[in-house]
């Protein structure tokens, strides 16, 4: 393997995206302390964060649970800068690095990504002179590495690393499930990356929770070939186990999540080959699956005229469908939906669909909801 920045990031990654919350909806510092705490004794070093990750508050929570307790060169920070949710000046996005910056309290980041690039955002980013922009701040030494994160189809990105060969790497949604899943082209797009030589960083490695607690069929594969091995140790160490992979993000939410992808990734070994043919059962398994690949990034909420809390709603249809019956259903969508819009208040401008990650068709989905539950 040629080297690469990061190539001896340990293989697990912790993301700041999905942090446990208390029941007011603030972060649970405490509980993020001993996560962060587990995950430096373990030997990992790579946090991932964003300006725009709960409105500011996952940066914040950083600063409290690592960078004012941990010594600078004992981990690595990665933050992203965001130019269409919420629609942003040029200014503003500029400004972005500034208050990431003082949020975390930090000189310097270690990664930083230009945020969540489609077909819907990325001219954004060469109207704002924000490529030319973060490639001055790394000349100043605030940058270290420069990059994308990435949403979108194999052409687009040929393309942007064409243009960019400056990028020291990228970060890409890969996953067995979505492997050759024509919505997310994650070999495709893997194999974009390999042939410019770019090294990658991992998100969505169990696809927003779903690879955890997979359908039943997957769950007997799993359990079959490893009963001791958790559903999430195979799609993290699947991901892990991929050449030019920085690391593997895993937005963790709990103590126990830390502790599980801990035992396995503390001593990393990838695949085997009989445990890759394990894989592709799974995947055959999958394509059978008619759940909506929701991940709960929440991007869709942000600009949603009738206050719709989409994600919770997607995630009731997919547990109605499997195991739900139709009176408990409509119970907990009351409860969801209290104090907010419901589905049948989608207006169909369409905000959500050009923002979500997945290329879902939102308002339909809602359509399909608000007659199910209402």
């Amino acid at each position: 393997m040629s080297d690469y920045p990061g190539k001896e990031t340990f293989k697990l990654g912790f993301g700041y995206m999905r942090l446990p919350h208390l029941a007011d909806g603030s972060n649970d510092i405490k509980q993020i302390y001993e996560m962060v705490d587990l995950f430096m004794e373990a030997g990992g070093t790579y946090f991932d964060t964003a300006y725009v990750y709960d409105g500011g508050r996952s940066e914040e929570a950083l600063k409290a649970s690592l960078i004012d307790r941990y010594p600078r060169s004992s981990y690595t920070v990665c933050t992203k800068m965001n130019a269409w949710l919420g629609k942003p000046s040029e200014q503003q996005t500029k400004r972005q690095l500034e208050i990431s910056l003082k949020r975390t309290g930090l000189t310097y980041f270690d990664y930083y990504l230009l945020h969540a690039l489609q077909p819907g955002n990325w001219k954004l980013y060469d109207e704002y002179g924000l490529w030319d922009y973060v490639a001055e701040q790394k000349q100043k030494g605030i940058l270290k590495n420069i990059g994308f994160s990435y949403h979108a189809d194999p052409e687009l990105l040929d393309k942007l690393l064409t243009r960019h060969p400056e990028v020291d790497f990228i970060q890409l949604q890969i996953n067995y499930a979505d492997w050759d899943n024509p919505g997310v082209e994650a070999r495709a797009n893997y194999e974009v990356a390999m042939k410019h030589n770019v090294p990658i960083t991992v998100m969505e490695p169990v696809k927003g929770g779903a690879l955890a607690n997979p359908i039943n069929e997957v769950k007997a594969i799993f359990d079959s070939a490893n009963e001791n091995a958790s559903y999430a140790s195979w799609a993290i160490r699947y991901a892990a186990s991929l050449d030019k992979v920085i690391t593997v993000l895993s937005g963790m939410s709990s103590i126990d999540q830390m502790k599980d992808n801990l035992s396995y990734m503390r001593d990393f070994k990838a695949l085997s080959g009989k445990e890759r043919e394990v894989i592709k059962r799974a995947q055959l398994a999958l394509a059978k699956d008619k759940s909506i690949p929701c991940t709960g990034c929440r991007y869709c909420v942000a600009d949603c005229p009738s206050n719709i809390p989409i994600p919770d709603i997607i995630a009731l249809r997919n547990a109605y469908a499997f195991d739900i019956d139709l009176s408990d259903a409509k119970k907990e969508y009351e409860r969801i939906t209290s104090g907010k819009g419901k589905a049948s208040q989608c207006v169909f401008c369409h905000k959500c669909a050009h923002t979500c990650p997945q290329h879902l068709g939102v308002p339909k989905i809602m359509r399909e909801c608000s007659i199910a539950f209402e």
